[in-house]
């Protein structure tokens, strides 16, 4: 069977509503600024908290993510780990940085408030799938790559689902594709009325990915590409790790013996 060509654009054809035209990104705007300078008492007190406990190293975290249409963008952070390096000068595994300062942040979620800037930047919208990082979606199929056209979102479906417990990725494409097939006032609404409970009353575990791990990982273990594909996906993920990059078409597809979503059928 011929390799596919994933694209950012929708895998299926669908209408966007008049919500979606017209008033999530007016809302975005505005609930964005109103949040930065209501909670602008918090980013000062978090600034100084970080300085006496995590030091060296900038406060905010920056990472390069997909965004709308697969445009490559830089999402930020409250830094919750340290930076320190073995003896051979590379940074040790992420257990040994991690402080107790950044394990509260991570636990209310608190590192994903700098975000409120990058969607008043129009890189990110409020609610919508979340920005996966670049070593997990260079691994995605055409259909997971379709829920790239929506802005990604500070909370989003699949964070307000099963408690933050962590779903398999192939329920996280699914919710994603619902999400993005469809985006509505009340459907948001609804997911922001549940982010706080999903907030307090589940667990975050260390990172975005939850428990499910890297992608590209599960795709290795379970058989699904070579160590060869592998290295060269990360490799992928490197180079499109700068601005103006596009995540799109000839992005070649690696075939595997099931893609994420056939187990969904």
């Amino acid at each position: 069977m011929e390799a596919q060509k994933p694209n950012c654009q929708s895998a299926k054809k669908t209408r966007r509503t008049l919500y979606q035209l017209f008033f999530k990104r007016f809302f975005d705007v505005v609930l964005s600024l109103l949040a930065i300078i209501l909670l602008s008492p918090l980013f000062l007190v978090i600034w100084i908290l970080h300085k006496i406990f995590i030091r060296g190293g900038s406060v905010i975290f920056t990472q390069y993510r997909p965004g709308l249409n697969g445009k490559i963008f830089k999402i930020y952070k409250f830094r919750s780990m340290t930076n320190e390096k073995d003896e051979a000068g590379n940074y040790k595994p992420d257990i040994y940085r991690i402080t107790t300062f950044g394990k509260i942040l991570r636990k209310l979620s608190l590192d994903e408030l700098p975000q409120l800037f990058n969607i008043l930047k129009g890189d990110m919208s409020i609610v919508g799938p979340r920005p996966r990082m670049l070593k997990d979606v260079v691994f995605y199929d055409q259909a997971a790559l379709a829920t790239y056209r929506v802005r990604p979102g500070l909370t989003g479906m699949d964070q307000v689902s099963n408690g933050r417990q962590g779903l398999s990725w192939e329920d996280t494409f699914a919710i994603d594709e619902k999400y993005a097939s469809k985006v509505t006032f009340w459907r948001d609404l609804w997911i922001l009325l549940k982010t706080p409970f999903a907030i307090f009353g589940g667990s975050k575990n260390g990172a975005e990915v939850g428990s499910k791990g890297l992608y590209g990982n599960y795709l290795l273990r379970a058989g699904k590409i070579t160590a060869e594909q592998y290295k060269a996906r990360i490799k992928l993920a490197k180079d499109l790790s700068k601005p103006h990059a596009v995540l799109r078409e000839p992005l070649e597809h690696i075939e595997t013996n099931q893609t994420p979503t056939e187990s969904l059928n």
